[in-house]
């Protein structure tokens, strides 16, 4: 065929130019461009069902020659390279420096909310109103950004409501309780206490979800509770409230896991969360009413303002929700970017930093034994999130395959 095409413009004498490109375009142009995009296609980029955004740059270069050797690493990056090339397109490229930059934000607003918070609790010690004020703060901010359309926001319907309203109410519980939680003892305890997470999800989905969990995840979890024990029984700041809460705070969360499975929706996780938290916001007011409503108008109010003025009150409650409802927005953003792996090590990682940061900000006196309890509680945890992430990836590649 390619010959009889050949031919046939050879004997049109006033286009002889036209035989080269037809060459060109059928044999090397088409050929350079399936190899690299098949072999990023192929599984190694690939991020949630999505491509990495370098690979549609890269796809879209008109250097195509220069670049190929990068995508034999990009695929297989176990094995490394010291290539300055690869290291630029392969590491330093525009999609990794913006998840970098929101894991980054996701600790630093972490940090800094846990620290504010637990400043406020040593002058106004009322867990349920500030729990509330968390929650306002954030709802007010998605009010504001629907407004302006920075996100446009999106319709909800009465079965779509009746799937999170659950999961809002687990949201809300889980937050209450874990600010109780952090009134009542150091923030490094409580988020010592709340590495039982996992155990806890496991527990829930061999008992009530019907899962068989493997024997490697259940031994991975030995180290959690082991840890978390040893922890409790020497922490200096230790009482049941803040014990109980912390434990309470882990239960809720594991339920709004499950119910977040039912309630799976076409929407974006910014209007997700935004609805939670206008759903969590009104079922957080009612006990923050009944249970700290008299105290407040009696003395609670007079004695902060009295302590640290009205202007700090006000701007410690304004930016604590700030912070509260970022740290949440942008946690959801960033896990959306990576694989279940890199979500795994991050959390853990987000653990590590702020009982460090809270230790040293608040220069809680922690025992040997409390200190090494926490250790090996986190420790446990990434045993468990890595083992976890790996089988989830191994279904995902069975079913692809």
């Amino acid at each position: 065929m390619e010959s009889r095409v050949l031919t046939g413009a050879t004997a049109i004498r006033g286009l002889p130019l036209l035989r080269k490109p037809v060459v060109k375009l059928t044999t090397a142009s088409f050929p350079t461009v399936a190899k690299p995009i098949g072999a990023v296609s192929g599984g190694a980029n690939l991020i949630w069902g999505r491509q990495l955004r370098p690979a549609i740059l890269l796809e879209a270069s008109p250097k195509r020659e220069s670049i190929k050797p990068c995508f034999t690493a990009a695929s297989s990056p176990a094995e490394g390279s010291d290539s300055a090339g690869d290291a630029k397109v392969g590491f330093f490229n525009k999609a990794t420096l913006i998840t970098g930059f929101f894991f980054f934000m996701w600790y630093f607003l972490n940090v800094i909310f846990n620290i504010l918070n637990k400043k406020i609790y040593n002058y106004f010690p009322y867990p349920y109103f500030v729990s509330v004020i968390h929650l306002a703060v954030g709802v007010v901010y998605c009010l504001i950004s629907w407004t302006v359309g920075l996100p446009k926001r999106a319709p909800i319907d009465s079965t779509q409501l009746k799937l999170l309203t659950p999961v809002a109410f687990c949201h809300a519980l889980g937050h209450v309780t874990s600010n109780v939680s952090f009134a009542a003892v150091a923030v490094s305890f409580t988020h010592t206490i709340k590495a039982l997470e996992p155990f806890f999800n496991a527990s829930a989905s061999q008992f009530i979800l019907g899962q068989q969990i493997p024997l490697a995840l259940w031994l991975s979890l030995a180290p959690v509770v082991l840890g978390v024990s040893m922890a409790s029984l020497t922490e200096l700041s230790f009482n049941w409230l803040g014990f109980i809460s912390a434990m309470i705070s882990n239960i809720s969360f594991t339920y709004r896991s499950i119910y977040s499975k039912k309630a799976m929706t076409d929407m974006d996780s910014t209007n997700v969360y935004a609805y939670i938290s206008i759903i969590a916001l009104i079922v957080c007011i009612p006990p923050a009413i009944i249970i700290e409503g008299p105290q407040l108008l009696q003395h609670g109010f007079a004695d902060a303002i009295a302590k640290v003025g009205l202007t700090k009150f006000v701007t410690d409650l304004f930016w604590v929700g700030m912070f509260y409802h970022l740290y949440n927005q942008v946690a959801t953003n960033t896990l959306e970017r990576v694989a279940p792996l890199t979500h795994a090590v991050g959390n853990v990682l987000k653990r590590v930093f702020v009982i460090g940061f809270s230790i040293i900000v608040f220069g809680n006196k922690i025992s040997t034994q409390t200190g090494i309890g926490t250790c090996i509680a986190i420790a446990g945890v990434a045993l468990y999130s890595f083992i976890k992430a790996k089988m989830e990836e191994e279904k995902r590649q069975k079913k692809a395959a």
